[in-house]
């Protein structure tokens, strides 16, 4: 019986998992599947042109060619794909240029690219067509995917030479539909409009309506940089892998030094002694599994130096700022950006929040609109399980006049910048739950809030004092004359004389009141500098109970 149950063992490759598993890819739903393949094919695009220092340029079209078919065309002004990836960054799941680095990227996995043509060729049986501009040469394939392989199939290579740069992907779908939705391919360029302010995004609809988003910022953020894995945030396993494909180190010693962030000379020295049985002199892949596992004990053990923080790079208050105001003109907006953090022990991170309430957001019908991002992208789906809206759940917000919040022209942008984002799927949706990440989320809001209530509060009590002063003017006249007739004084001068009373009362009592929370947002109240120790547990904040 054994012999007959395994003669049905077989190996599978990535691809072929996901081709069996699309929706853990994010393509469900008809609606979805075309938002997710815009969203991988632009956060590609972003991410290609922001690491060669170009302003970016992104041209979406989507043509309709019968019922839920659709030619998806998207276009970047990058640095394009050399001859000899472009096979595999577009058709080779777990292929590409993020994976193994720590760096603050849109995409992680490698995976993204090669999904779309993944889609295309199961919903049609066609290739995905690739045009790369790049280093002068003009490259033209049709890509196709061997799922049992995990390896790109190309055809129809043709050369030519040329001056443009960037990276045009074609490519048929069917299953998807387009439509102007909260969660459709417009809404999510404009909200990554909104949180790429230095981005132009051209997209022609399939009605031919070509709507704009120009840049509102004239240079690119500051580039990210790789950065080292932190010791803290380090496994076992991990430890002899780093130790297994080192070719450089010829002892231990070294090793950790070039390998780990923070890892100074003197912390070898301190890890000498937690470990005085073990030899740092011998070459790192003579490391035992039992030796890992002290060494990684010993590192919890020790006091470290934070991660460096400056490799994180946010959209930035200033940023915020002006695309809140050029989307939705605002009567109040408040933006807080928080100091970084790490997580699972060496990983860094931060969180920047906006807040825009009435003008503009009650004119467009916001109502308690979350628009939740994730190193500087929209994350339109599985708003459930995602750490972002779960804090928000928590918030008391009446404690901040917003008494419902889903009733409130309110609209809150929440983002998470981190080296390494914790998403739950690989259709990179929704963060999970991290205590961390949720206990800085919630104070950034914390903070941002305060701005806004203290406008609401200001707005309310000049009103409470215009209202008193309607009341008391009614009976101005009426007192003044039965002064005049008591006193033989002129009823004008009396009048005047109270009116004098009455503006110098309620001209005290609202002065400066109404105007407060516009435009300023906190910048926390803790600072992550590069002397904090991370094995230090940081304390907890009650709401409301921030330092102002």
């Amino acid at each position: 019986m054994a012999d007959d149950i395994f003669k049905q063992f077989k190996e599978h490759s990535v691809a072929e998992f996901f081709k069996k598993n699309r929706q853990m890819l994010g393509f469900s739903g008809k609606v979805r599947s075309m938002t997710m393949i815009v969203h991988e094919l632009v956060t590609n695009g972003l991410d290609a042109t922001e690491e060669a220092g170009i302003l970016p340029e992104i041209f979406v079209q989507v043509e309709e060619l019968g019922e839920d078919h659709f030619r998806l065309t998207v276009k970047d002004n990058g640095p394009g794909i050399p001859k000899m990836h472009l096979g595999k960054a577009l058709g080779q799941m777990l292929a590409g240029t993020k994976f193994h680095r720590y760096l603050q990227q849109r995409g992680q996995q490698g995976i993204g690219g090669s999904a779309c043509t993944m889609f295309s060729y199961l919903t049609t049986g066609q290739p995905t067509k690739a045009i790369s501009c790049h280093n002068g040469r003009k490259l033209t394939a049709n890509i196709a995917i061997d799922f049992k392989a995990n390896k790109p199939v190309i055809q129809e290579i043709e050369e030519a030479p040329t001056e443009e740069t960037g990276l045009t992907v074609i490519s048929e779908y069917k299953e998807v539909r387009y439509e102007r939705s909260n969660y459709g391919v417009y809404e999510y360029l404009r909200r990554t409009a909104l949180a790429n302010p230095h981005c132009s995004i051209t997209l022609v609809e399939p009605n031919n309506e070509k709507a704009v988003f120009p840049r509102s910022v004239e240079t690119n953020p500051r580039r990210p940089f790789e950065i080292k894995p932190h010791p803290l945030g380090i496994g076992t396993h991990d430890l002899l892998e780093f130790a297994k494909h080192d070719k450089e180190s010829r002892r231990l010693s070294s090793f950790l030094q070039e390998t780990f962030a923070r890892m100074s000379a003197g912390k070898v020295d301190e890890l000498r002694t937690l470990l005085p049985n073990m030899d740092f002199n011998k070459k790192p892949q003579q490391m035992t599994w039992e030796e890992a596992e002290a060494m990684v004990k010993a590192f919890g053990q020790l006091r470290w130096i934070a991660p460096s923080m400056d490799s994180l790079v946010p959209i930035g208050k200033d940023q915020v700022e002006i695309s809140f105001r050029n989307i939705f003109s605002p009567d109040v907006l408040v933006v807080t950006e928080r100091a970084p953090k790490v997580y699972r022990g060496g990983i860094p991170f931060m969180v920047e929040v906006g807040i825009a309430y009435g003008g503009g957001v009650a004119a467009a019908g916001k109502k308690g609109e979350v628009m939740r991002f994730a190193n500087r992208v929209p994350l339109l789906f599985d708003s459930g399980g995602c750490a972002i809206t779960e804090t928000i759940k928590t918030m008391d917000w009446k404690r901040y006049d917003l008494k419902e919040f889903e009733e409130e022209p309110v609209a809150v942008l929440v983002n998470l910048v981190s080296v390494h984002v914790p998403y739950t799927s690989a259709g990179k949706q929704a963060i999970s739950n991290e205590e961390d990440m949720m206990d800085e989320i919630k104070f950034a809001l914390m903070e941002a809030s305060r701005g806004v209530q203290k406008y609401l509060s200001g707005k309310r009590k000049a009103h409470e004092i215009a209202t008193k002063r309607k009341v008391v003017n009614r009976y101005v006249q009426q007192l003044a004359g039965d002064l005049s007739s008591l006193s033989g004084e002129k009823k004008s001068e009396i009048e005047k004389q109270l009116l004098d009373i009455i503006e110098k009362k309620y001209g005290e009592e609202g002065e400066g009141n109404g105007d407060e929370g516009n435009g300023e947002g906190g910048n926390g109240d803790e600072k992550a500098g590069e002397g904090e120790g991370v094995k230090k547990p940081a304390g907890k904040e009650e709401e409301g109970d921030i330092d102002e």
